[in-house]
């Protein structure tokens, strides 16, 4: 097991979602998204931020480090709130946070909002398991 956003964990998960290339659905919604996770623990990010990137603009959802041209939008979010979002998959988690002004939000707040009501690919459930059980 690897902490959350560590290099190790984010080789971990790269390979995973390599391992799945093609084998999902696509994605329901078209994002092209910055991330700005922020409070990261030492040993993640530069100086406790890590600049991240989603796109699913060629119809698989990449996602990795850096940032986009062109975004439709960038989501600022501390690293707890990313973990339970994005590992835990609890979308409460994400809704408390942006409602207590932990979440900022620049851009096309209409694409984050319809990535929650997709349905969601079984595929897509399997390599989120996956990835949950790396993460420390």
């Amino acid at each position: 097991m690897a902490q959350f956003l560590s290099d190790e964990w984010l080789d971990a998960a790269q390979a995973i979602r390599e391992e799945y290339r093609g084998k999902a659905g696509a994605p329901p919604h078209v994002i092209k998204m910055n991330l700005i996770i922020k409070e990261c623990p030492d040993g993640v990010g530069a100086g406790g931020v890590v600049q991240a990137h989603m796109d699913s603009t060629e119809g698989e959802m990449e996602m990795d480090l850096g940032h986009v041209d062109s975004p439709q939008l960038t989501v600022t979010l501390p690293y707890g709130v990313a973990q339970a979002i994005l590992v835990d998959g609890n979308p409460q988690a994400g809704m408390a946070a942006f409602m207590s002004g932990q979440i900022s939000v620049t851009g096309d707040m209409t694409k984050l909002m319809a990535m929650q009501t997709g349905a969601v690919d079984p595929v897509q459930l399997e390599i989120a398991g996956k990835i949950k059980a790396i993460t420390d």
